[in-house]
């Protein structure tokens, strides 16, 4: 069943959108959009456009869109964190960074054990502070989506970037591309992407879910989800605890449960996605070349 650009495949859906809702083309002309992050107090969205090696911000109230930053060393995800600050995985930098109140970007971790670290992708900050991302080897690969280089550490992790001391800890070792990541409303679980496919014919395109510890430390819990269209990527959580992750179709919307509710179809293979809005109800979407967003009747997970 269709209607408009949503596609229902359970009848709950019907309830997580309007039909009169159209989706809006805010912009083209990137190569790969990626790490859409929004700032409220400016009614702002930034994002990547990774092989172009920029960073573009598309302001809300004017419709405008401006180079935020170029070079960026090839920024892929970039978050918000608590104190309004942009923090973003370089691939070319092989680090993760955060640009100060003043303009200033500043390296918070590039090395774990001695070794550069492969080509942070997607972050995400917990209420306590804790910085989370995930470090595959796609910017490392070639000069396409980052710049290449060395592969120098034993594997393909997942780290906590501790909030009083900046040390850095593997949460998780076992993945073969992680990807996207988001926490639940209540931060209990997180749920982790694995885009272990594009390197293995039989490799994962899954979402992983994981009980988060007090002490930081995560248990698997199963798999969450299989992608029905190429892959997950980057991924949000509504205030309801839903899924809303992007695919090779558009965006699928997961309930709890790990039941596919409905999809948002999109011209253009989705990397990520963002909730904003005054009310964090218009989701950003970045597909391949363009910047899509649309209005929903529900609300992305407040964070901050």
């Amino acid at each position: 069943m269709s209607m408009s650009c949503f596609e229902v495949l359970d009848p709950c859906f019907s309830r997580l959108f309007v039909s009169t809702a159209r989706l809006d083309l805010l912009y083209t002309g990137c190569r790969w959009a990626e790490g859409p992050a929004y700032f409220p107090a400016g009614r702002y969205l930034v994002w990547s456009d990774i092989p172009n090696d920029r960073m573009l911000r598309y302001d809300e109230c004017s419709g405008m869109v401006s180079v935020f930053r170029h070079p960026c060393g090839h920024s892929n995800g970039n978050t918000v964190d608590r104190a309004g600050r942009l923090v973003t995985c370089e691939h070319g930098g092989r680090r993760v960074s955060r640009t100060e109140v003043d303009g200033t970007v500043v390296s918070l971790v590039d090395s774990f054990n001695g070794r550069r670290l492969n080509s942070p992708n997607d972050i995400v900050e917990r209420s306590d502070g804790s910085l989370w991302f995930t470090d595959p080897v796609y910017g490392v690969e070639s000069d396409y989506m980052g710049v290449k280089g060395e592969i120098e550490q034993p594997g393909n992790f997942v780290y906590r970037i501790d909030p009083r001391d900046g040390r850095l800890k593997v949460v998780a070792d076992d993945f073969v591309q992680p990807n996207g990541l988001a926490f639940s409303p209540d931060e209990s679980l997180l749920y982790i992407v694995d885009t272990g496919r594009s390197h293995r014919v039989d490799g994962p395109q899954h979402i992983r879910k994981f009980r988060v510890g007090d002490d930081g430390r995560l248990k698997f819990l199963g798999l969450f989800a299989t992608s029905t269209a190429g892959f997950f990527d980057g991924l949000r959580v509504d205030d309801a605890g839903r899924i809303w992750t992007s695919a090779g179709d558009g965006v699928h919307c997961y309930d709890t449960d790990g039941t596919l509710l409905g999809k948002i179809k999109v011209p253009e293979v989705v990397a990520n996605v963002c909730f904003g809005g005054p009310r964090r109800n218009y989701l950003y979407i970045c597909g391949t070349t363009s910047l899509y967003g649309i209005r929903l009747p529900v609300q992305g997970v407040k964070t901050f």
